[in-house]
């Protein structure tokens, strides 16, 4: 969440500080000597002031999503057994379940990167790439999910069509989140980070790409689809919108330092300081998406019994 690297690319020093994304393990720690162009303001380095604020926030702010994650996981799942016959399509029981099962896999992550950031990641550089390989393949996995039930009814029933459906695409999210694990390892032995890869660099950018494809272009392709077709418009409620919603900001974010990093948009103090504050409120607003996701699934099955309740 955010970028509070030693040096951040030209321009902010921020010496003692914890790195936002050591703890979230999603950007990279700059290789300061692939800085070539310190720029000079005449005055002392930018110090980013939401870094310490960040490094007091996050631990207890990931451990209590964490706490809700489960909570709200093991309710879905519950329901899930107790009356199965009460979900039907576009909440598929099929469906449903593997999102559960995304969900509780990235919640389970979530007490190992509190602790990382209250204490300092103590793990190794294997179970840090494991970590940034299991963070990416949930999400992922999560975003083929919802748009294969937004786009098609493979989920309406568990037959041999949707069962090779499924391992077809957990195995695409397994593949599709490698590069950010090949791009992780542990900093000075206490930070789990993507570590010096030049922003230009063809697996940094190949994570990139995957990342904007999932998290940014395919809520902007359901949407326009959704606009186009008028059937579609109805067909991810309470589960097509939420998570894309809650991950596109971040993708945006994604987007805009790699336009930083790499010198296309203009880098001052005020601007770096801002764009870390929105990244790492992107980042956290995606997170959350572990708790209210599985909420909002039971919402909507509460909402479609009280209606068929209703019509009977």
């Amino acid at each position: 969440m955010g970028n509070c690297v030693p040096v951040t690319p030209g321009i902010l020093e921020t010496a003692g500080s914890l790195d936002l994304e050591e703890i979230m393990g999603d950007l990279y720690d700059d290789d300061t000597s692939s800085n070539d162009t310190l720029l000079d303001y005449d005055a002392a380095p930018c110090h980013n002031h939401f870094c310490p604020l960040f490094q007091r926030v996050a631990p207890p702010f990931l451990a209590a999503t964490s706490v809700a994650a489960a909570l709200a996981t093991g309710a879905l799942l519950v329901a899930l057994a107790k009356r199965p016959q009460a979900w039907r399509w576009p909440q598929s029981r099929a469906l449903v379940a593997q999102l559960a099962l995304g969900t509780a896999l990235f919640a389970a992550l979530l007490p190992a990167l509190a602790a990382g950031a209250a204490r300092g990641w103590h793990l190794g550089t294997g179970l840090c790439r494991l970590t940034h390989l299991l963070w990416h393949w949930s999400v992922f996995a999560q975003a083929l999910l919802v748009a294969s039930g937004s786009c098609s009814t493979a989920w309406a029933r568990w037959d041999p069509r949707s069962r090779r459906l499924a391992v077809a695409l957990w195995a695409s999210a397994l593949l599709l989140a490698a590069p950010a694990a090949l791009v992780s390892g542990v900093a000075a032995g206490t930070a789990c980070v993507r570590r010096a890869v030049g922003i230009l660099a063809p697996l940094y950018v190949l994570h990139l790409a995957l990342c904007l494809c999932l998290l940014l272009l395919l809520p902007a392709g359901l949407l326009l689809a959704a606009l186009a077709v008028p059937r579609l418009r109805g067909s991810g409620a309470g589960l097509a919108w939420l998570f894309p919603g809650l991950w596109a900001p971040y993708g945006a974010g994604l987007a805009a330092e790699f336009l930083l990093q790499a010198g296309l948009l203009q880098p001052t103090c005020g601007s770096f300081e801002r764009f870390d504050t929105a990244l790492g409120l992107s980042e956290a607003l995606g997170v959350l998406h572990c708790g209210l996701g599985p909420l909002a699934l039971l919402l909507a099955r509460s909402c479609r019994r009280g209606v068929g309740a209703a019509g009977g």
